[in-house]
């Protein structure tokens, strides 16, 4: 089941439920799919990828109000950031662990040939496309930075 069905399914589910919150969540997922699909010129449908990236974006855009709100000191708002953030989250896959991730890094460290801090570029390239919906990207620079210097 694509993506796209199987928000309009959890969409359906929400209504019946009564949760409002991941009801405005789930439809602001299908919104951001509909938009892409349009933008691509038809209703073609998604890659995994571009599904990841696009929940990836929609995450990351909530994290960033909730650590706003967090720092106004206005966890009404924050709330509602976390638990959309939450429902949109369900829909992606496992995040790496750290030692994972390590090793992953470890490993693409040694296909590029990396040895210092200044190739950290080379190497981002490669681990970004590599590791795309199982870690974020900032994790992922952490790393390399931990890694190489």
């Amino acid at each position: 089941m694509s993506l796209e069905a199987t928000i309009n399914e959890d969409i359906k589910t929400a209504m019946k439920a009564g949760d409002k919150l991941k009801l405005e969540a789930l439809r602001a997922v299908k919104s951001a799919i509909l938009l892409a699909k349009t933008e691509k010129g038809g209703g073609e449908e998604m890659s995994k990828e571009t599904e990841i990236a696009l929940l990836n974006k929609l995450v990351k855009t909530r994290k960033e109000s909730y650590d706003l709100y967090v720092q106004n000191n206005r966890t009404d708002l924050a709330d509602v950031e976390k638990a959309q953030m939450e429902a949109i989250s369900v829909y992606l896959p496992a995040q790496m662990s750290d030692e994972d991730l390590e090793k992953e890094i470890k490993a693409v460290i040694a296909q590029v040939g990396a040895t210092t801090a200044a190739e950290m570029g080379k190497v981002m390239g490669v681990a970004s496309k590599s590791l795309a919906g199982k870690a974020d990207n900032k994790r992922i620079s952490e790393m390399v930075k931990k890694i190489l210097s």
